[in-house]
Parts: C-alpha cells; sequence; structure tokens
C-alpha cells in the first residue's frame, strides 16, 4: 500500500511563497495529460532520456532513493526496475495533483509518497543514498543563486558519498540546433502543450523556462558552487538534453 506523508510546505519568504504558488497552479492544470504531452512533445523520446538516467542513477545502489519534484512518478516507476530488494525509494512533489496520478500506479504500490516543497524538504541531514530529479529544475530555479539554494537542499539529506542525478533539458552547443530547438520550445511546445491539456498557461510558463535554463557546462560549475564534487554529465539527443550525476 502506498503510503502517503503529509507535510506542509513551508517558505523562507514572500517571494517565494508567491513563486511556488504559481507554479503548483501549472502543475496542477496540466497533472491529468502531463505524460501523455510529455510523449507527444518529445516524439517519446522521453521515455529512453528517464530509462538512462535511471541506470546513470542505480550505479551504487544504496537502500534509501529520493525523487524529489517526481510529478506523476513516471521516473520513480523506471528506478522500480533497477532497485535491490533492500532499497526503498520515497517520491517527494508539492503537487497534490501530480502525486495522485502517482497514486493510480501499480508499480508505485510500494513508494513512500511525500507531500512536500523541495525548497524545505521533511527529511533529516544524511538520509539518502541517491536523490534524482527529472524535468523540474528549470521550473523551480529562475535565477542561479535560487539554483544553488536548491541544490544545497538536497546536498544536505544527501548521506556523505551519496549522488545526486539531474535530468533537464539543455542548450545545443551548434548555433543552428540552438536556434531551432529555442524556436520549437516556444512556439510549439506553448501550442501542442495547451491543445492537448486544455492548460493556458500550464505550457507557456514550460516552453518560457526551456530555452532559458543553463548549458550542461554552466549546470556542472553551479553543482560544484552548491558544494558538491565529482561532477560529470552526458548530453543526449544533439545536446537539447543532458544528465549530471554528483556527489556529496
Amino acid at each position: 500500500m502506498v503510503n502517503i506523508i503529509n507535510e506542509t510546505p513551508h517558505y523562507s519568504s514572500k517571494d517565494a511563497f508567491q513563486m511556488s504558488k504559481g507554479i503548483l497552479k501549472v502543475f496542477s492544470e496540466v497533472a491529468h495529460h502531463y505524460e501523455l504531452v510529455n510523449h507527444v512533445l518529445t516524439f517519446g523520446l522521453d521515455i529512453p532520456w528517464r530509462k538512462r538516467a535511471a541506470q546513470v542513477a542505480a550505479v551504487g545502489n544504496g537502500t534509501l532513493w529520493l525523487e524529489v519534484c517526481s510529478g506523476t512518478g513516471d521516473m520513480a516507476t523506471n528506478l522500480m526496475k533497477h532497485a535491490s530488494p533492500e532499497t526503498k525509494i520515497v517520491v517527494s512533489d508539492f503537487s497534490f495533483s501530480m502525486l495522485s496520478k502517482a497514486r493510480e500506479k501499480e508499480e508505485l504500490k510500494d513508494v513512500t509518497i511525500s507531500l512536500a516543497d523541495s525548497l524545505q524538504l521533511p527529511f533529516p541531514d544524511d538520509t539518502f543514498d541517491l536523490v534524482i530529479i527529472s524535468f523540474a529544475t528549470r521550473n523551480i530555479t529562475p535565477t542561479r543563486d535560487r539554483l544553488i539554494t536548491f541544490l544545497g537542499e538536497f546536498r544536505r539529506i544527501l548521506k556523505p558519498g551519496g549522488r545526486f542525478i539531474n535530468l533537464e533539458t539543455s542548450q545545443p552547443s551548434l548555433t543552428p540546433l540552438r536556434i531551432g530547438f529555442r524556436f520549437y520550445t516556444k512556439q510549439i511546445i506553448k501550442l501542442v502543450g495547451r491543445l492537448i491539456s486544455g492548460s493556458k498557461t500550464g505550457y507557456a510558463y514550460l516552453a518560457h523556462t526551456v530555452p532559458r535554463f543553463f548549458n550542461a557546462e554552466e549546470l556542472s560549475n553551479t553543482l560544484y558552487d552548491a558544494g558538491f564534487s565529482r561532477v560529470n554529465y552526458v548530453t543526449m539527443t544533439f545536446g537539447t538534453v543532458a544528465i549530471h550525476r554528483a556527489v556529496k
């Protein structure tokens, strides 16, 4: 049976509260069609991207894994395929609508679900062997300083030697590809996402964040600045997506 830990999110400032409230509204609107829209907009490539990230995450094993900003639990279902019988998986998100969709998945019947904000997670220091986030980093971090704050929180709850995995859109290094990618995200994602999900603001917001996020090298440097070590990454699909791995 799926366990739900009900936690009331806390915010360090009024601005943080307003931002989190706005993002929460966005994801509540798109929860019902979230996975379908992801598959359509990526031409199904988000499926092998998540599989690859789960493979990278599983190297090193451990007995307690956490997926933050887990949404509907799409990544968690991939993690389950690589977890040993001793490994416990926790999924965390601040959207009840998203977590409700995760609860419906038979594959996730044994995971623990935590309703909590990722800026102040309800877990003690040095708890997890693995923390992973997929396609959410760019949505919670409008500035580099705020990104470092979030990364610091993820690092806090990792055990010494624990690993952090970040699967996220990136910026292609070749100019023609970068221009084409940004056109696609700004125009097509907004239109198609709205048609399928019915949300006027949801995919307009998501399309806004993709071209403004860091490239792979910039994100690596930010991970170092947040206190992580042994940072490395691999890019996929012409540099439009990157998997970063870092160690506490």
